[in-house]
């Protein structure tokens, strides 16, 4: 038998089984879609988001990319990401990367990869602001595992520097950024970042736009207050 009809096969036997446990599962889901969470996770096929958090179709607003990276000029993470927030109103935003993670390696050598080395050049951006740390580990997983809970912690803040977010947060007080790591090793995800709505972050990312509600001096309190909590 072909692979590919291995999979149509089992679909039918997943279809099957849900049906029988309920009778509209499919119907129900066709009408809309009220997931909570927005996942942008790798692409990497050993990090299946539902299974390893153990929602159901409908729960999670999915986007993949190599790496997991939040790009600013990445139209298609961008729009994923607007349309979670402002049509979805997602309460959380996570970033989940995954150790092993072949970008991340990869973006740690001089290794001419073809097109994929345009993307990951953000990737090396980000090895390179913390280099000195990273370099002083010895051991080589360690080093890579680092890198790979630094990506995380990097693309969060990335995720808070957008329009998008920012906008949310004041007219919505709402989504929370969440930074985790998946070890495959284990099937064990790690929290390493958290962000608040109107967390700290540097003035120069901060927009003041018109199109933005303004923040009462109680809120403007707390953003003076709040920072980005990093979970050890």
């Amino acid at each position: 038998m072909e692979s590919y009809k291995k999979l149509l096969l089992a679909n039918k036997a997943w279809a099957e089984e849900k049906l029988k446990i309920r009778p509209d599962y499919f119907a129900r889901q066709a009408e809309t879609q009220t997931p909570g969470f927005l996942w942008i996770g790798c692409s990497d096929s050993r990090v299946p988001s539902e299974d390893i958090t153990g929602t159901e179709p409908g729960e999670l607003f999915v986007h993949r990319n190599i790496a997991n990276m939040v790009v600013h000029t990445d139209f298609s993470m961008l729009s994923v990401l607007q349309y979670a927030v402002e049509a979805l109103k997602v309460k959380h935003a996570i970033v989940c990367g995954h150790y092993n993670c072949g970008g991340v390696k990869h973006a740690m050598t001089r290794h001419d990869l073809g097109l994929i080395d345009n993307w990951l050049r953000h990737l090396k951006d980000v090895y390179l602001i913390h280099q000195s740390q990273i370099d002083s580990i010895a051991d080589p997983q360690a080093r890579w595992d680092r890198l790979v809970e630094i990506n995380v912690t990097e693309q969060v803040q990335n995720l808070a520097k957008t329009s998008i977010i920012q906008r949310a947060w004041h007219r919505e007080q709402q989504p929370t950024l969440h930074g985790w790591v998946y070890d495959l090793r284990t099937g064990y995800l790690k929290e390493l970042a958290l962000m608040a709505p109107d967390a700290k972050i540097d003035d120069i990312y901060r927009f003041q736009s018109s199109g933005m509600t303004r923040v009462s001096v109680l809120s403007q309190k707390l953003v003076e207050q709040r920072t980005a909590v990093l979970i050890p």
